[in-house]
């Protein structure tokens, strides 16, 4: 598809790789959700999946390995108007990155966190993640995988964050609306998206998912509001994989919260060094 965001890089994906879709699905989001590329920025740290934002026309910075929800979180609390997504691997988020995944979720600022989790760090040639299956066989782990695996949908839900959906790189529909839902919620959004990767994940394929995957929003009488429900679903998988949102809680941001963030954004507002040397002034 072409957008206003195509900025005629041809991507260093492997043929048929899940980050085509979410790429799509990205771009196909912010357009219709009225985005122009001045008002959005794109943030990752170290990964395939975090090669997304160079394929973007917006703002995008990429920085470190596991380092980008703080870089995210620092451009959304400097200018509230921006439209803030910051995106990478499941290595990057819930390996390097843990740390800074579980404070983000504390901390609740307006930003989302789209996760490509294709269960391997693609980028240093397929060793076992932190969300690979138990006995999966790597050239790393020869003799399986022998780490229970890392939930983020569980981990999400039991911090109380906000917005946690998940979906599938092989759906673009349902992908694209998971996105537009988690843009316009008002506190970190959590999208965990299921992204086969070709080259060195051949368990975990798009046959593999597409045989169990469901979408969670059509199962009758289903509630994300319902804390319990919701943590009980991010339990499944295996024969059954729910997607979409699983739990939603509507609360105060951290932008709803600071009164120097109420009015204008921080990079609009006049510049004033001459409090600060008052400040420093007693302390010397």
């Amino acid at each position: 598809m072409s957008t206003v965001f195509d900025n005629n890089t041809k991507p260093a994906w492997c043929p048929g790789c899940g980050d085509f879709g979410i790429l799509n699905a990205v771009k196909k989001a912010l357009t219709e959700l009225g985005r122009a590329p001045h008002q959005v920025a794109l943030i990752s740290g170290i990964g395939q999946a975090s090669k997304l934002p160079h394929y973007l026309n917006c703002n995008v910075f990429d920085g470190l390995h596991g380092r980008l929800l703080p870089a995210a979180q620092g451009v959304k609390i400097a200018n509230k108007d921006l439209t803030v997504i910051a995106v990478g691997g499941d290595g990057d988020n819930y390996g390097e990155g843990g740390n800074h995944f579980i404070h983000a979720i504390r901390r609740n600022v307006n930003i989302t966190l789209l996760v490509h989790n294709n269960q391997v760090y693609g980028l240093t040639k397929g060793q076992a993640s932190p969300t690979s299956d138990l006995g999966m066989v790597t050239k790393v782990q020869h003799d399986g995988v022998l780490l229970t695996p890392f939930n983020p949908m569980a981990i999400a839900i039991a911090l109380d964050c906000g917005f946690v959906a998940r979906s599938f790189a092989g759906n673009p529909a349902h992908l694209t609306d998971t996105i537009k839902q988690a843009v316009n919620h008002n506190g970190f959004a959590l999208v965990d998206i299921l992204q086969p990767c070709v080259t060195f994940n051949k368990i975990n394929t798009y046959k593999w998912y597409r045989e169990r995957v469901y979408d969670i929003g059509k199962e009758a009488g289903y509630n994300p509001s319902d804390r319990l429900k919701a943590f009980a679903k991010s339990l499944e998988w295996g024969d059954k994989i729910p997607i979409g949102l699983i739990y939603k809680k509507d609360k105060a941001s951290y932008i709803d919260s600071v009164s120097v963030l109420q009015d204008k954004p921080l990079v609009n507002q006049p510049h004033q060094p001459e409090k600060i040397t008052d400040l420093l002034a007693e302390f010397v």
